[in-house]
């Protein structure tokens, strides 16, 4: 079963991504150790050191991108299951409105799979405490998220496609 789900700009962000770092990028860092290595004696060669980090940085988050391209289902926002209307509850690339109750603050957030959440730009991960809340509610449901700062309060007002 895919482990991470992903929208199809985000699928093709991501291959594109790995292309580059396993072309442009791995050349780049293949030439900053030859370099490196011409400085002379290896022990104490710290532009050595910083050139094998970068390299080893490299190779992990190509190995991270090829777990992710090896593992992945593409959800497409547009495709709503047949029978349901739009709207009707919180599912993957939604956006909801919430009243934060607390200090009775509107914010609206997104919620989509893991590898696309950014919290400072509204996207929420379903795997993150306030998309799991969410997932399967309704505009008009209470809900209770627990946050780092003790549990916080919510009412959807509003669910969008």
């Amino acid at each position: 079963m895919a482990k991470y789900k992903l929208s199809p700009e985000r699928l093709k962000e991501l291959q594109d991504e790995l292309t580059y770092l396993k072309t442009t990028r791995e050349k780049e860092v293949a030439e900053q150790l030859k370099e490196a290595r011409s400085f002379g004696d290896l022990s104490e060669n710290s532009e050595y050191d910083e050139a094998q980090k970068e390299r080893d940085k490299l190779y992990a988050h190509i190995g991270e991108l090829e777990d992710i391209l090896s593992n992945y289902v593409v959800i497409d926002y547009e495709d709503v299951e047949e029978g349901e209307a739009e709207g009707d509850y919180v599912r993957l690339y939604s956006t909801v409105t919430l009243l934060d109750k607390e200090f009775n603050e509107e914010l609206t957030y997104r919620i989509v799979g893991s590898q696309e959440a950014d919290p400072m730009k509204g996207a929420v991960s379903e795997d993150a405490p306030l998309g799991k809340a969410l997932l399967g509610r309704s505009a008009g449901d209470n809900i209770m998220v627990d946050a780092p700062a003790g549990p916080v309060e919510y009412k959807i007002l509003k669910v969008e496609r």
